[in-house]
């Protein structure tokens, strides 16, 4: 039993090890929020925004049932544009995919998604 015990928490371990490398990403100057499919219930989506050396600038945005990723992507992009403010250009792509840029002497950034209650909206980021 004790040996079932080991070979389960090593599992564990390396499980969670490998979900850390997903789980942390290098900051870069461009990154995309894309969306896929509609919001199934009311929700709420915050997305993270960490300048290197800056402080982390969370930006929270409302998403109605049946909300389309399209119009998902305007209402973040939105959200973004009013609560970031300059040092950033904020700009939709293929009508699904949120484009946040760093300008001028912004630092590089890094995006994540803190929470969403928006369940049928899938949300992906990449840079």
């Amino acid at each position: 039993m004790n040996n079932l015990r080991k070979v389960w928490m090593l599992s564990a371990l390396i499980g969670v090890s490998a979900l850390g490398g997903f789980a942390s990403a290098e900051p870069d100057s461009k990154w995309k929020v894309i969306f896929d499919h509609w919001a199934e219930v009311d929700g709420e989506l915050v997305l993270r925004v960490a300048p290197v050396g800056g402080t982390p600038i969370d930006v929270s945005t409302k998403v109605p049932k049946g909300m389309t990723e399209n119009h998902a992507a305007e209402l973040v992009a939105g959200a973004l544009k009013a609560q970031l403010g300059g040092g950033y250009k904020v700009s939709i792509d293929d009508s699904e995919k949120v484009v946040i840029k760093k300008t001028g002497k912004t630092p590089k950034f890094e995006v994540s998604l803190v929470s969403s209650t928006a369940t049928g909206l899938n949300i992906k980021i990449k840079h």
